[in-house]
Order: structure tokens, then C-alpha cells, then sequence
């Protein structure tokens, strides 16, 4: 605020302080009948350059200020959008872990189902010279094998412990007859059977062939010797 300019100050006896614009002005002694013109004007001129210095230093203020909370601003929309991000990816791992349990349920069920309606081997058919008396042939996992001859060609209380690969593999009780004993002579021992050359036989899905033997007496499989339930027939023919 501007003073009143001072028209008369008397007698001025010693130096005399105004206060003009905020700023205090000294006007030297002895001045009688006032301040000259002069004197009032540069006055007035030190108060104005003195209210620009304090605008300027007001105006910077104010921008510090305003740059600071422009500064806090910004890292609030970083913080915010740090957590935006976060809760994105932390959405989209959900939904792609719930996409992933999702597809492999389907698939397992597909596979379920596939499995369901693929058909089942049987150990062979009733055909040949098995296809008379024999028993066991045509159905799956049959409890009892039998081909119909004497006693070393019937397995008992047979468990299988595999079924429907390439090779099945149980195991039963048998008579063993050792080299050069009679069949009536034989001892029932446990025996390994297996059935094996899965294929299509007559239209239909089987195990071909079927052998057991007495890993008791050192036998092992002997996949060239069986007896061929497709056709009834043993390899090689006796």
C-alpha cells in the first residue's frame, strides 16, 4: 500500500523514518518545510522496486509450492498405477491357472471317456482244438484257463495284473510235470501266464496267444511257444 505523500513535516531536527510500501525510508535531517518533490519521488520509487523484489520472491514461492504438489501428484498416479498393474497380473495368473485346471479336467475327462468307448481285448475265442472243452477263451480277465487237454493246460484262480496293453500278464496255480514225468504225476505249482499279440482277429479286438509257465522251476516266457487262440492251434504244432 502506497503512503500518503507528506506535504510538511515542520521542522525536522533530526533523521525521520517513513514507512512507504513496507519499506522504511529514511529523510535526512534538516529538512524545514518538507520533503522536495525529489526526495518524496525517490521515496516512492525504492518502496516500488522494493514491493516487485517481494512479488517476485512471492511468485517463486508459489511456484516451488505448486511444483511440489504437482511432484506429489505424479508419484500418486505412479503408486496407483503400480497397483493397477499388480492387480492385473495377479488377476490374469488367476484366470489362467483356473484356465489350466479347467483344460486339464476336459482333457482327462475326454481321455476318461475314450477310454470308456475304446473296446476291451479278450483273451481270444473259442475256436480249434481250444474251441471243444476249453474254457477262459472269448472273455476278459477270465478267472479259470483252460484248453480242453490234459491237467497242465488248466490255470486256476488266475488274477491278472495287467490287462488291455500290449501284453497282460497273471498269475494262477498250474500242474507241472518235469522232463520225462507223466502229467499224472504233476505237482500244482504257481504259474505265470501271459497273453500277448494284441490284434483283431475275426473282426474283433483279442489277445492271440497265450502261454504260462514256473518261474519256481526256472522257467522264463517264451514268446515262440503258445498256444494260438485265434485259430485254435498250437505254435509250433506238435
Amino acid at each position: 500500500m502506497w503512503v500518503h505523500r507528506v506535504t510538511t513535516f515542520g521542522a525536522v531536527r533530526g533523521p525521520v523514518l517513513v514507512a512507504m510500501a513496507g519499506v522504511t525510508v529514511l529523510l535526512a535531517a534538516g529538512c524545514s518545510q518538507g520533503a522536495s518533490p525529489a526526495q518524496v519521488a525517490h521515496a516512492e520509487q525504492v518502496a516500488a522496486q522494493a514491493q516487485v523484489h517481494k512479488d517476485a520472491i512471492k511468485q517463486q514461492q508459489d511456484a516451488q509450492v505448486a511444483h511440489a504438489a504437482a511432484l506429489k501428484d505424479e508419484a500418486a498416479k505412479v503408486a496407483a498405477a503400480k497397483v493397477a498393474a499388480a492387480q492385473v497380473a495377479t488377476a490374469q495368473a488367476a484366470a489362467a491357472k483356473v484356465a489350466a485346471v479347467k483344460a486339464a479336467t476336459v482333457q482327462a475327462a475326454a481321455a476318461k471317456a475314450a477310454a470308456a468307448q475304446a473296446p476291451v481285448p479278450t483273451l481270444g475265442q473259442m475256436a480249434g482244438t481250444f474251441g471243444v472243452d476249453g474254457k477262459g477263451f472269448g472273455l476278459v480277465r477270465p478267472s479259470t484257463v483252460f484248453n480242453g487237454g490234459d491237467p497242465s493246460g488248466l490255470v486256476l484262480n488266475v488274477v491278472w495284473g495287467s490287462w488291455g496293453g500290449p501284453r497282460a500278464v497273471g498269475t494262477g496255480i498250474s500242474d507241472y510235470s518235469a522232463p520225462n514225468q507223466s502229467v499224472a504225476g504233476g505237482t500244482q505249482l504257481p504259474a505265470t501266464i501271459v497273453a500277448f499279440n494284441l490284434g483283431t482277429c475275426d473282426g474283433k479286438l483279442m489277445y492271440q496267444a497265450v502261454e504260462w509257465y514256473f518261474p519256481e522251476r526256472g522257467q522264463v516266457f517264451d514268446p515262440n511257444t503258445y498256444e494260438n487262440i485265434c485259430t485254435g492251434t498250437y505254435v509250433p504244432n506238435p
